[in-house]
């Protein structure tokens, strides 16, 4: 079955080039959600993990967008170029990646945080920097 990623990002062309990678990759991109609004929906969807940016179009909601999502038991990494905003992260939340980040990254973070998800004991990847 292919994991179901949400990507919760303001800029479309960060958003659109993310989506890319994560169909690359063979996961299925279920949206794109510039703000806490285009977020709610889908918090009672079946969502496996949410890479998540910061600030997004209606501020600095992105922490509490990726917080509601892990209460609803999607994994979340938070990925930004203000990695320090979080200080020792969200609760619930995987870790963060630093934008910009290549398709590297991205594959090592989601295949990572997929993996935890599922219970399986692996390595972080340098990317990624872990909450908790």
């Amino acid at each position: 079955m292919t994991a179901r990623i949400l990507i919760v990002e303001d800029e479309m062309l960060v958003a659109m080039n993310l989506e890319g990678v994560l169909e690359d990759l063979g996961y299925e991109p279920v949206g794109i959600v510039p703000d806490l609004p285009a977020a709610v929906p889908f918090y009672d969807q079946k969502v496996d993990l949410a890479l998540v940016d910061l600030n997004l179009r209606d501020g600095l909601t992105g922490p509490q967008i990726g917080a509601r999502l892990s209460e609803k038991g999607v994994a979340v990494v938070f990925v930004t170029a203000n990695p320090g905003l979080l200080g020792d992260g969200i609760a619930g939340a995987i870790g963060v990646i630093t934008k910009p980040a290549d398709e590297t990254a991205v594959k090592d973070a989601v295949e990572y945080a997929l993996g935890c998800r599922g219970g399986a004991q692996l390595a972080p990847p340098a990317c990624l920097r872990l909450f908790g």
